[in-house]
């Protein structure tokens, strides 16, 4: 993204576009008073900012990226998709530092002890359309559980499970033996299969997530990384626009 002279953008899309993080992201970053504008410390999303003003994140320079990256990553369990961890632990993100100069940062998530694929960026328009709820972005997970899987556990999940007051409801789902199965979300609550899973006292052995959108695993080993390719990312966006007629 470049900015000409006097254009204003909002604080929390300038760090997006700087590869911070992403908008939602960033708006917790300004809340928590880590960012300075000229000197003085913002904490109101709504200010805007312009290519001439010196805005530093903890205390350090962001500035916007010229090159765009878009790099899949197949997570190993872990992991946490977090940029820093008030625990200490690995970050998924550690695994693409070698490989890239730019501030990336992921776009969705995965917990620490599930594994598969996950997109980093540092473009804020494209994280804020695949992470946009109407984008309906379809994300497949393997499952394999430790005892047999309960019988009609897959139809009562497409039907929709509440628990706990929330409403879990998952686009497809297959039992493929008697301890794996497909499964395909398109919102994806936090820890939703994991929750599912618990409250049929079904223990996850392994949880991996192997397509999101038109993005395949393929043989992308764990812990290995690669660029997408401009024909994937215009699938993945041309994806999200179809969800928004």
């Amino acid at each position: 993204m470049k900015l000409h002279a006097n254009d204003e953008i909002r604080l929390q899309a300038f760090l997006a576009h700087c590869g911070v993080a992403s908008r939602r992201a960033s708006e917790k970053i300004i809340l928590d008073g880590r960012v300075s504008v000229n000197g003085q410390v913002v904490t109101e999303l709504g200010t805007k900012v312009t290519s001439d003003d010196k805005v530093l994140v903890d205390g350090k320079p962001v500035k916007l990226e010229e090159n765009k990256r878009y790099v899949l990553l197949n997570k190993p369990a872990g992991y946490v998709c977090s940029n820093s961890d008030e625990q200490g632990r690995d970050s998924a993100i550690d695994l693409l530092k070698e490989s890239y100069s730019e501030r990336l940062y992921n776009v969705g998530r995965l917990d620490m002890f599930s594994s598969g694929l996950i997109i980093f960026t540092n473009d804020g328009d494209f994280a804020a359309r695949l992470s946009h709820p109407s984008s309906e972005l379809e994300k497949e997970y393997i499952v394999d559980s430790s005892l047999p899987l309960p019988r009609n556990l897959a139809e009562e999940f497409m039907h929709g499970v509440r628990i706990d007051g929330v409403f879990y409801k998952c686009k497809f789902a297959k039992e493929l033996n008697s301890h794996r199965m497909q499964i395909v979300l398109i919102e994806g609550k936090n820890r939703e299969i994991r929750r599912v899973f618990e409250s049929r006292n079904v223990a996850i052995k392994r949880l991996v997530r192997v397509r999101i959108g038109n993005v395949e695993m393929n043989k992308l080993a764990p812990g290995g990384h690669r660029d997408l390719t401009q024909e994937e990312v215009k699938g993945l966006l041309a994806i999200c626009r179809n969800k928004d007629k």
